[in-house]
Parts: structure tokens; sequence; C-alpha cells
């Protein structure tokens, strides 16, 4: 199949006019001017660019990770596919130990069928002072025992785990799941800068959510916030939804630490694409209201309601950079560099890569989403 369109983003570079040919599952070519046979589908002045990685969402459609049911997760996942996530990494919030056990069981089915690309644990080994719309209560210590457990359980589907620093036996699991290929983040924290880059030292690579639920930045206490920043090996997450960040911290991220270091998320739970209402995250009780979620009787926000589409339009919008400029660093933010970020395939369109991509109209509204060679949202142009 060669598709055809105004402009083709692979996420290295931008081709005006661009062609793709997909085989199969598979990327074939693609190239810039005129393809080399007639195309199959002419997509107009539609843009092309790579199937969106969100690496931290708990959920959608009014299915939530943390309940571990297929039900859930096909449904979470389908919301989001809609919307041009062709790569959806799981995030689990914290649980108990047993219950956490269960959940991470049942999603590493979910990773080796193909319907997800991995899980993220997002606790229970966080600070209860940065809790968000994580039970404080069920935060622990890690533990070398319970942390053996869950890889097991796993079997290599857990891709990323989120550690606040200053947890006793924080530094060691750190390493624990470093040597067990698993990616470190540092996030729900009140680390210092001098733990956070400890943390940094002894293997964390990403940075969850950034400057949310974690210690303000202070004139003589730089705190985590700088130490994730200037450190190169670190990627960022942004939740770049209109809720979270101001577009100017947002902007200041993306001129700080450049284009390859900011990784693009939702965040989003179960009230993704849903009405207004009443949810959980978790054990905690969640109330949506104009699309704003909240723990339930606090103003303390509990993830999102936004997909992947709603964060590259805030992005765009307010980067700060002429249009095509925009189109290049939303294209890298919000597939190459989680993928890369993660050790992913996928975040690029080129030859031998997954026929995974994104058809946006002018507006950067989702047109056509395709997954692996096949239409999961046939185009309309």
């Amino acid at each position: 199949m060669l598709l055809t369109a105004e402009t083709l983003i692979t996420g290295a570079e931008l081709l005006r006019p661009g062609w793709i040919d997909v085989s199969g599952e598979q990327v074939r070519a693609l190239g810039a001017g005129a393809p080399p046979r007639r195309a199959d589908r002419d997509l107009g002045l539609l843009t092309i660019m790579p199937g969106f990685v969100d690496t931290h969402s708990h959920g959608g459609g009014g299915g939530s990770f943390s309940v571990a049911a297929t039900a859930d997760t096909s449904a979470a996942v389908g919301l989001h596919r809609s919307y041009g996530t062709t790569t959806m990494v799981a995030s689990l919030v914290t649980a108990s130990p047993d219950d956490l056990l269960r959940e991470v069981g049942a999603l590493a089915e979910d990773v080796r069928s193909g319907l997800l690309a991995g899980i993220h644990l997002e606790g229970p080994w966080l600070s209860t002072v940065r809790c968000g719309a994580h039970q404080p209560a069920l935060m622990r210590d890690p533990d070398r025992a319970e942390i053996d457990r869950l890889l097991a359980a796993a079997a290599g589907t857990i891709r990323m785990v989120t550690i606040a620093p200053e947890r006793p036996g924080a530094l060691e699991a750190i390493r624990q799941f470093v040597d067990a290929g698993v990616v470190v983040a540092v996030g729900h924290t009140e680390a210092t800068y001098e733990q956070t880059r400890s943390a940094i030292a002894a293997g964390a690579t990403v940075g969850t959510h950034l400057f949310n639920a974690m210690r303000p930045i202070d004139r003589r206490e730089p705190g985590p916030v700088i130490a994730l920043m200037e450190d190169s090996s670190v990627t960022v997450e942004l939740i770049a939804d209109g809720v979270h960040l101001d577009p100017a911290v947002y902007r200041h991220v993306c001129r700080s630490v450049g284009p390859d270091r900011v990784s693009l998320i939702t965040d989003a739970m179960a009230a993704t694409g849903m009405p207004d209402g009443r949810y959980h995250l978790g054990p905690v009780q969640v109330d949506v209201a104009g699309g704003v979620a909240l723990v339930g009787g606090t103003d303390t926000v509990a993830g999102s309601t936004a997909t992947m589409d709603r964060v590259i339009r805030f992005a765009a919008a307010h980067c700060g950079l002429a249009h095509d400029d925009a189109l290049m660093l939303v294209a890298r933010q919000a597939s190459l560099n989680p993928a890369r970020a993660l050790g992913l395939p996928g975040g690029e369109l080129k030859p031998g890569a997954a026929a995974d991509l994104v058809v946006l109209d002018p507006e950067l509204a989702v047109n056509g989403v395709l997954r692996r060679g096949v239409w999961e949202l046939e185009p309309t142009g």
C-alpha cells in the first residue's frame, strides 16, 4: 500500500510532498517528491507522522489498567488507538503487594499478546508527601524480595518503574531494576538535588511527569527538577494537557533540555473519552468535572482525561516555533523520544520499521490511524 500526502514527517525529517510504501506490517520505503508508482491512497493536504507512543497512561474509555481485566485493557487501548496512540505502556498505581502482583501477572499476558508494549509501575515506592492520586497507606520502602517476585511474574514485560530516591533502599532498588533491564524513573518525590543526582548515578534515566508530584525548585535547594533537567542522560515526561503545566513551563523545559529529551505523555485515566462523573484510579476515588480529574473531595489533580492528539496540539501551539518546526518537535516528543527512552521499537518511520502512523488534518486532529499496516481508523481525506 503506497500513501502520498502533502507532508510526511518521519520523526527525523520533514518530506513535502511525501510518500510511504507499506508492505504487510512494515514500512518498505518512503521519500519526498514523486512516488515510484501510482499511489493506492492520496491523502491530499493531510499530514502523516509516526504513531504516538504513550509511555504513561492508566486507562481510558472507561477501562482501567489497574483492574487488570481483559475488557478494561481492551477498552482503554482501543480508545487511545482511535486518537493515534499505536504503542501504549500500561501504568499501574500504588497497590498492596498481593494486588500489584496480580495486576502485573494479568497485564503481562496483554504485553505478550501485543495489546500493550509494556508495564510501568508508578509506585508503590513513592513519597507520601508527594502522593498525588496514590494511596499513602499503601506506599512502602523498596524490598528486594518483593521486587524479585514482581520481576518473575512480569517475565520481562515491566518496561519502567517510578521510584522516590529518598526512600530507604531506593538506590539498591534502582540498581536491581536496571540490572534486570528495566528503565527507572524518578517521581512522586520529595528528594533533594543530591538525592536525585545519586539516583541518576545509580541508573535512573527518566523523570516522571516533571514538576507534578515533585518537590518544587527553591533558590537554595534545586530539588529533583533541576537535577533531572540538567543531566543529558535523562528524558523528562511532560503532561502537556493544558491542566498540569502552564504553557510557559512547557516552553522553558523544551528550550532548556533540547528536542530529544522530552517525552509527551497523557497520564490518562479511565475517564478519558467518557462523560464527567465519578471514577477510580486504583483504589482512589476520582471526580471528573469539565474534563478535569481530581481526587475525590480535594483539589489534587488525578491524572488526566487527555489523549495524545490533544497533547500534541497543546505542544505545537505553545512551543514557540514556526509551523513546520513545531510539527517536527511534537513528532519527536510524542513518538521518537518516548520509544527511545524505554527501548521500544518504533517511534520513527523508516524502511523496516513497524507501519505505525497517524494521519492529521491541518488543525492536528486525527484523521486516520494505521497500526502494523492495518487501518484502525480509516482516513476520510
